[in-house]
């Protein structure tokens, strides 16, 4: 086993504040919809998943516009 601690699955990384906020400023919003309140909520990346209405957090990824076509045999 290596001498690096458990991390729960994750690769602890370090990153500068530049980086931090280069991904900040280009990061796009997602909408998601809360389970309980059927409030929309958009989120950026690294925001915690939560309602901002109820404080519910299970939300759904709402169905995309665009055209999906899959080609079946």
């Amino acid at each position: 086993m290596s001498s690096q601690a458990y991390t729960g699955g994750y690769q602890a990384t370090q990153t500068s504040t530049q980086d931090a906020a280069a991904i900040d400023s280009t990061a796009r919003t997602v909408h998601y919809k809360c389970g309980d309140c059927d409030q929309d909520v958009p989120l950026k990346r690294g925001e915690p998943i939560r309602c901002r209405n109820c404080g519910h957090r299970v939300l759904y990824k709402q169905r995309t516009n665009r055209m999906v076509q899959f080609e079946a045999r």
